[in-house]
């Protein structure tokens, strides 16, 4: 940290918002977030949204958080504890104080600490008077009654200029950390555009807060987080759900194809949907169905009559087109599952992160019915592992389940635009052979795939169905010895996939005291845990895994390189479970987290240091 004419300069800082679900908090953050992405600081994002549809007004159920960490450094996750805090109200005071740097900076809008807000809150009295606030640097500002004042003489009822209170915390902020308003007042122009009052309100108010950040004392001085060293190229800023979206349709250009999206809404995967239905213009035939089955069956249908199809949904919907994947592994099609993860079991957690369904997605379908399984680990790069998703599903014809969750669905951070042209080759296995000598179920001597005959090719007419098929013809089957060769094949072509992935690395020595194992979204939280305590001389790797079935082919050689092998995820042991499993001559070790919350650099490190000792 340094200090420029007046200006606190920050190699990072950590901010989070909150506020009632009505409050904007959401759009807020986002702003905040775009407007230093412009300014090409790196970043983090974690929106926190209520269960609660209709929780009540100023409760803590109705809390809605948004928390993102910028940085001229590396930024790999949104923080563990805000430097600084935007309360709304009392709620939003309580739920969040415990996620609260000691000396932080709180700001609060204290119009709503009134005695009745305070007690819905669960305040048994005033915190901004009782003491209990006194290790933070609390402002408190009447964000409420200033909006009010500065939209007087306006067209908007009492309700409209309320709602432009979010504007006035953001222009707090904007001063607070020295940002330029122009990205938001751009933002609210185009975002208002038929409803010019209603743009003009909300920039009023986003002036009004600047100027009031600027006048108050109880602020300190202003700071500055500069911008990243990065890699040059056009960049965005892009959440996991729309980065999953884009990597499915850079697939089906890819391969000039048309991308079907069969879905049923669910928290959090709904918003691949929204983001692939504004794109039927560019080949997207997004489809919200009846039902999961049903969504699950019409990509099924689509991936039979040639395009790249996908579906998506959480554990809940996953659950419930088990028996169809199966059947899409029977047939032997491309399909792309995506399961952005959720806690449960049942209804769960729908709005909280969890690796909940890595068992599900291994084993989660009646008999024998192997696929390929992979996770993203970051936002940004759900775009290549949705892309990847398509390649390994078309390549080996079988069914891919990826595997997101809601920390990364709903966490961006900055993308750089790929080319095409330097995207991976996907090769489609398109029957082209004679006609006459057509074979449904022929298959390719190396990755033991079949070929993909489009309906309505004269000549390459064959069944398709959920009985097992005869080898070859693809005929119907219930002959005992061909039923377990082709449960054996369908198996192998799976196993052997293993051969056309990365092979597993380490970020750290090769060999050393410890290994933390990671897959899936833990990555940013590992890696930094990692990175700081490797930072301070002790001998820590991390190897982190996107490939989870099949297994890069030197991972029992990696793992036995080390004295501890510590598993962590948000789960109760699923993946440390499979590795046991699958390599009984290593011992591993577990850290597990069940909260609906990421892990913590924090709790990562502690535990790390207790192995090590």
């Amino acid at each position: 940290m340094s200090k420029k004419n007046g200006t606190v300069e920050l190699d990072k800082v950590v901010i989070r918002f909150a506020g009632d679900s009505g409050d904007g908090m959401q759009l807020t953050g986002s702003q905040f977030t775009f407007t230093s992405a412009l300014l090409g600081n790196d970043l983090a994002t974690f929106p926190d949204f209520p269960a609660e549809i209709r929780a009540p007004q100023g409760t803590v159920e109705g809390v809605s958080g948004f928390q993102v960490q910028i940085g001229k450094i590396d930024i790999f996750t949104p923080g563990d504890q805000a430097d600084v805090l935007v309360a709304m109200n009392p709620a939003a005071l309580k739920s969040n104080i415990k996620w609260i740097k000691k000396g932080g900076n709180i700001i609060v809008d204290s119009d709503y600490f009134e005695s009745r807000n305070i007690q819905k809150a669960g305040f048994e009295s005033n915190p901004l008077e009782d003491g209990s606030m006194d290790d933070f640097n609390v402002i408190e500002a009447p964000i409420t009654s200033l909006t009010k004042t500065a939209l007087e003489g306006t067209e908007l009822d009492n309700k409209s200029i309320v709602r432009c209170k979010n504007m006035f915390a953001l222009g707090i902020m904007y001063w607070l950390f020295d940002r330029s308003m122009d990205q938001t007042i751009s933002f609210l122009d185009a975002k208002f555009k038929k409803k010019p009052v209603l743009a003009e309100a909300n920039k009023k108010a986003l002036h009004a807060g600047y100027n009031y950040a600027i006048t108050i004392e109880a602020l300190p001085s202003a700071y500055n987080v500069p911008a990243a060293v990065i890699e040059k190229g056009t960049y965005r800023h892009i959440s996991g759900n729309q980065a999953t979206a884009w990597g499915l349709m850079a697939a089906a250009e890819k391969i000039n194809k048309k991308l079907f999206y069969g879905s049923y809404p669910i928290t959090p995967a709904s918003d691949i949907l929204h983001e692939l239905s504004k794109y039927r213009n560019l080949g997207v035939i997004p489809l919200q169905a009846e039902d999961e089955i049903a969504a699950v069956c019409s990509a099924i249908g689509a991936s039979y009559a040639g395009q790249l199809a996908a579906t998506a949904s959480s554990g809940p919907g996953i659950a419930l087109k088990g028996e169809a994947i199966g059947l899409a592994i029977m047939a032997e099609l491309p399909l792309v599952v995506i399961d952005v993860q959720r806690g449960g079991p049942s209804t769960g957690l729908p709005t909280k992160t969890e690796q909940a369904d890595f068992n599900i997605a291994m084993f989660g379908r009646n008999s024998e019915a192997p696929c390929i399984v992979i996770a993203a680990s970051t936002p940004a790069n759900c775009f290549d592992f949705a892309f990847e998703s398509a390649r390994l599903s078309i390549e080996h014809m079988t069914p891919v389940m990826f595997l997101t969750d809601g920390y990364l669905a709903n966490g961006s951070e900055p993308w750089k635009f790929p080319k095409m042209a330097d995207l991976p080759e996907i090769k489609v296995p398109e029957a082209k052979m004679n006609p006459e000598s057509f074979e449904p179920y022929l298959r390719d001597n190396e990755k033991l795939s079949r070929y993909w005959a489009t309906p309505g090719t004269k000549g390459l007419e064959h069944r398709i169905g959920g009985l097992e098929k005869q080898d070859l013809t693809g005929n119907v089957s219930y002959d005992p010895a061909n039923h377990e060769n082709m449960v054996k094949l369908r198996a192998e072509k799976v196993d052997r996939v293993a051969n056309y992935i990365p092979e597993l690395e380490v970020i750290g020595e090769k060999s050393g005291d410890i290994l933390l194992v990671g897959w899936g979204g833990t990555y940013g939280a590992l890696l930094t845990a990692t990175r700081e305590l490797q930072a301070k001389g002790k001998k820590v790797a991390l190897a982190h895994f996107n490939y989870l079935n099949p297994l890069p082919k030197n991972t029992e050689q990696v793992l036995g390189n080390y004295d501890k092998v510590l598993v962590c995820e948000l789960n109760m042991g699923q993946f440390a479970n499979y590795l046991r499993s699958t390599f009984p001559s290593l011992e591993f070790h577990q850290y597990n987290k069940v909260q609906g919350l990421p892990f913590t650099v924090t709790e990562l490190k502690e535990t790390i240091i207790n192995y090590l000792k």
